[in-house]
């Protein structure tokens, strides 16, 4: 087991559309993205130096492990058990005003039981799982060591959630911003969340 993991989303993404750009290519950090992702670079120079650098393969989250593995004078490696919430393909390349109109009830849904949404291609209890077992290789692999895991939202809440034992349905209370670092430290064969250290999440502007 992992003795803690950094779970950080990616930095904001150049998006004038306002599109639901899921595994979409061609979606990198915006100019601010790029701010907020050496913004956590730095907050985690300190306490992670040489830590473990895993993310997600999908552009924006590269581009932010990137900016923090040079930070901690480490690599990077992918996983595809990072990547989004393949919820987000059933609606890539649409605005986010239009999904009502598209797919009416479906946003509501999300928002209000984003546990139990039958028409989505993965469950985020799918999610938790392939997370987890992503957080899971790292420790078999590198046990008693540290690990920043770069993901995104959704995902990192679902990580976060199950990781601590929390339910599922909680998915949207206090989701990580762009570049929020999110720090679980091992108790045993449990996880806690680390409250009030050096890598609180950034301001953003």
């Amino acid at each position: 087991m992992l003795r803690r993991i950094h779970l950080v989303r990616h930095g904001e993404v150049e998006n004038p559309g306002h599109l639901v750009y899921a595994d979409l290519p061609g979606f990198r950090l915006s100019d601010l993205g790029r701010r907020q992702a050496e913004a956590a670079a730095a907050r985690l120079a300190p306490i992670a130096r040489g830590a473990l650098v895993v993310s997600s393969p999908l552009e924006r989250a590269v581009e932010t492990a990137l900016a923090i593995a040079r930070a901690l004078g480490t690599d990077v490696r992918t996983d595809p058990d990072l990547t989004e919430w393949r919820l987000g393909q059933r609606w890539a390349g649409i605005a986010w005003a239009d999904l009502p109109d598209r797919f009416p009830g479906e946003l509501e849904a999300y928002l209000a039981h984003p546990d139990d949404l039958e028409f989505s291609p993965e469950s985020i209890a799918e999610v938790a799982d392939r997370m987890a077992a992503a957080v899971g290789r790292l420790g078999a692999d590198h046990p008693g060591a540290e690990a920043v895991v770069v993901s995104h939202q959704d995902p990192i809440q679902a990580a976060r959630l199950r990781l601590t034992g929390l339910p599922l349905a909680a998915l949207a209370a206090g989701k990580p911003a762009h570049a929020e670092i999110v720090t679980l430290d091992a108790a045993g064969d449990r996880w806690i969340e680390a409250r009030g250290r050096p890598e609180d999440p950034p301001p953003s502007d």
